[in-house]
């Protein structure tokens, strides 16, 4: 499977905000711990590696969502793959800007 680049948003309903980010922290954790390469944004965290992996990770987010009592949760994920070639990797989509 070709590299794929997917970042995800992921918006817990609850009316606290503080528990709001504390929810994405465990998110973001969850991320780091599988192993994939990714990139913490202002709004959005962007990962790459294989497709089916990157989708269980988005679905695993929900998981966590619930599972910290959260009733609701809204994501909003954007793909980007290339055929048989690799997608432009993180670092080089953002190595000007560094």
């Amino acid at each position: 499977m070709p590299r794929t680049s997917v970042s995800l948003q992921i918006l817990p309903i609850v009316e606290d905000r503080n528990r709001m980010f504390g929810v994405v922290d465990e998110v973001i954790q969850m991320i780091d711990e599988s192993g994939v390469s990714y990139h913490v944004g202002p709004t959005e965290t962007t990962m790459e590696g294989d497709l089916d992996e990157l989708l269980d990770i988005v679905k695993r987010a929900h998981e966590l969502c619930h599972d910290a009592g959260v009733e609701s949760a809204i994501s909003l994920v954007k793909i980007i793959t290339a055929g048989k070639k690799d997608v432009v990797s993180i670092a080089d989509k953002i190595e000007k800007y560094r």
